[in-house]
């Protein structure tokens, strides 16, 4: 059976030619349309591909702005910024040096991606190698291989890590340099301009992270310093007081350590131990109101001067009262000599009236000057005086403060 017995008969050999030259030129438009979808099919995963990229190096700009926003931990900063930074840009290893404005050198805050830790030990002076002249410069360094580099500054601590690639890019805030952000990779990299953009873009947002947690960490300090000088004061003001009633002297030492005691016993926080502490060591400021005559008279004071001696817990509050941080610390200066019946002075405070800081005080305040040697008396012998105490339990003093007292006395035998 051969070709002549399916074509008509007689053959047209034009039709034959028309039908052979359709058929070639239907083959020709398919595979042309083949190879135009394949075309097509190819630059939608290019552009697929690039939006993803686009997308994840703009998540990463908002993961280090969320860290500036959100994030007062300088190193918590700087490992969120190492890890954007290796898995967008798809870095071998990756380091962020901190520039010492004092003394002028570069060193390492953190890393990752390196074999060993001989990174930790890289300390850059200003000028010094291409690290140190990328910051003196405030430019990006590009270096294609640094082995071929003779004034590496740090190739001694990275000879096992094999690198061939380096990028410098210097952290710049307000015009101020933070410190050199640092790309490594092991093998040759053609770096785009997409790429050399977005890195320079994520080094502008890790400058303003690092400044923002820095900025914080300055606060942080000065606001201890604060508290110390204020704490120093207050120690000062209370050792003038015993320097001026040697009678009493280390008295405030005492009844401010048990007072903290019985604090922490009814349960107080870390913030209200602070106040507690101060009240207790201002508790009598007031006295500084009190004429020496009254305050250092060997004998027993008159009725018009006890009227006098009955006032300095309101010298204390109209003395301190003005000063911003002492006024929740005033519970004790003000208020240590009211009694749970409503008896005391200076307001005839009653009950829970009292504040509870002041309640705990009161009973310290009686154990120690009991348990003390004054011109007028000898010291009380400890029985003697717990006996008072639980005495004037309901009267005198709060009945739950005299039991913490008796507990804590209980466990310090």
């Amino acid at each position: 059976m051969g070709a002549r017995d399916f074509l008509t008969k007689p053959l047209d050999v034009a039709e034959v030619s028309l039908r052979v030259r359709n058929l070639l030129e239907t083959r020709y438009l398919h595979l042309q349309q083949k190879n135009q979808n394949q075309i097509l099919e190819e630059r939608v995963r290019e552009r697929t591909a690039d939006l993803d990229r686009q997308f994840r190096r703009l998540s990463a700009l908002r993961t280090i702005e969320i860290a500036i926003s959100s994030s007062t931990d300088l190193w918590v900063t700087l490992r969120i910024i190492v890890e954007q930074v290796a898995a967008q840009l798809e870095a071998d290893a990756v380091s962020i040096l901190l520039y010492d404005p004092h003394l002028l050198t570069l060193e390492y805050a953190a890393g990752s991606g390196f074999r060993s830790r001989a990174i930790e030990g890289s300390r850059v002076r200003l000028g010094e190698g291409i690290a140190g002249r990328a910051i003196l410069d405030r430019e990006l360094i590009v270096v294609h291989d640094i082995r071929e580099v003779k004034d590496f500054e740090r190739a001694n601590l990275l000879a096992e890590e094999n690198f061939t690639c380096y990028w410098g890019a210097p952290l710049v805030s307000k015009g101020e340099i933070k410190g050199l952000l640092e790309i490594f990779h092991r093998h040759h990299r053609k770096e785009d301009s997409a790429w050399l953009d977005f890195l320079k873009a994520l080094a502008g947002q890790s400058a303003i992270a690092i400044d923002n947690a820095q900025l914080f960490e300055r606060l942080k300090r000065s606001n201890t310093e604060l508290m110390l000088a204020y704490d120093s004061t207050i120690e000062g003001w209370s050792r003038a007081m015993d320097l001026r009633d040697r009678e009493t002297e280390g008295h405030t030492r005492r009844v401010t350590e048990m007072t903290l005691e019985l604090a922490q016993l009814a349960g107080m926080s870390d913030a209200e131990l602070v106040h507690v502490r101060r009240g207790a060591l201002l508790h009598d400021m007031g006295k500084l109101g009190i004429p020496d005559g009254i305050l250092l008279k060997p004998g027993k004071l008159t009725d018009e001067e006890w009227e006098i001696m009955r006032q300095h817990p309101k010298f204390a509050f109209d003395m301190l009262s003005p000063i911003a941080y002492l006024k929740t610390a005033l519970d004790i200066p003000y208020c240590h000599h009211e009694k749970w019946d409503g008896t005391g002075y200076p307001r005839g405070l009653k009950g829970e009236q009292i504040p509870l800081a002041a309640r705990l005080f009161a009973v310290a305040d009686v154990w120690d000057a009991l348990t003390s040697d004054r011109p007028y008396r000898p010291a009380w012998t400890k029985e003697q005086a717990l006996e008072y105490i639980r005495e004037q339990s309901g009267r005198h003093f709060d009945p739950n403060a005299v039991e913490l007292f008796l507990q804590a006395t209980k466990e310090s035998r």
